[in-house]
């Protein structure tokens, strides 16, 4: 099987650790979170796993200013401008949504860092790929080498960065001498659950895969998922090909980006018992799934593991919002 060029960006491995106040607290068994919201300081998150095969590659083919997309607080977005920036490239965000007078949580950070910001309407936003072509053709006139990475950095190259997760979580499993039944992910763009389909096959985890949809639909990730895996099958001559099962989209809630009453209060559940801070986008949504499928499937006794895939400061825009008296219990 081939193997993509990868930087070292992140910060590997992340920990894994015990979260026994909450397991006791909720009851079942015990819980474990794999802390990769500690992935690298201000890029924290999963996407930087990703995006160590796929800007890899934009250097090897010798690009200097990368191009990618996602909602005003996107994760993806932030992870990237700053990984551009300390790899001497430049970076355009094009962001869903309206102009802002004002910057918070990811969006400051974007402008921190440098990132030309872009945003764009529904229109624009609906014809994503017509959008990055004529972008990327702007840079071209202007005598640059744009490279394009798609939301998230899910695409058969991005898949890699779990790939290649699941072999440190099999070593984190070694180390912590447990046989984790289920492993709970939120899932926003794809390649983080496909990443991790492919690599549990691969390294041999036996452990069951259970996606919280935060975005679209399972029909949509079905077959987003497929079609990645598909592609990377042919890119790297994998032998592989793992069923997409697993997926759940029960917690989308009003939609991507919009916490609910429900999320705040799992959010300060595992702050106060746990000193963990989750975010209203990705890991809420997740983990308020995982416990639910606790509960309703009567997952009693041995480990569990949940994937903690960052995104604390799309918190603050929507904490803001939020009256403190609510919290002070």
């Amino acid at each position: 099987m081939k193997r993509p060029e990868r930087l070292a960006l992140a910060r590997l491995p992340t920990p894994l650790q015990p979260l026994d106040r909450l397991s006791e607290t909720i009851g079942g068994p015990r819980i474990w979170i794999k802390r990769d919201d500690l992935t690298e300081g201000i890029g924290s998150g999963n996407k930087i796993r990703k995006l160590e095969f796929v800007l890899a590659d934009a250097l090897t083919q010798e690009a200097d200013l990368v191009i990618t997309s996602g909602g005003l607080q996107s994760n993806h977005c932030r992870a990237t401008a700053l990984c551009a920036t300390r790899l001497g490239l430049q970076c355009h965000l094009i962001l869903r949504g309206q102009p802002q007078k004002f910057g918070d949580g990811n969006l400051l950070l974007d402008h921190l860092l440098g990132a030309t910001i872009q945003y764009a309407d529904a229109s624009e936003f609906s014809d994503l790929d017509g959008t990055y072509l004529k972008v990327k053709k702007e840079y071209i006139n202007q005598g640059y080498s744009p490279y394009s990475v798609p939301i998230g950095a899910s695409n058969a190259l991005g898949l890699w960065g779990y790939i290649e997760a699941s072999k440190e979580l099999k070593a984190d499993y070694d180390l912590a001498k447990i046989k984790p039944s289920h492993l709970f992910v939120a899932v926003g763009s794809g390649g983080t659950f496909g990443g991790l389909l492919v690599g549990q096959a691969l390294y041999g985890l036996p452990t069951e895969l259970r996606g919280i949809c935060v975005s679209e639909n399972t029909t949509y990730f079905e077959k987003k998922i497929e079609n990645d895996i598909a592609q990377w099958q042919h890119d790297f001559e994998g032998a592989l090909a793992p069923k997409v099962k697993g997926l759940t989209e029960e917690y989308i809630g009003a939609g991507y980006g919009i916490g609910s009453n429900a999320d705040f209060k799992t959010i300060q559940q595992v702050a106060k018992l746990e000193g963990i801070i989750l975010d209203p986008v990705y890991t809420a949504k997740a983990f308020r799934g995982m416990i639910d499928c606790i509960k309703k499937e009567d997952i009693s006794g041995g480990d569990i593991v949940f994937l903690h895939t960052g995104g604390v400061y799309g918190l603050f825009p929507q904490m803001n919002r939020q009256q403190l008296s609510e919290f002070q219990q």
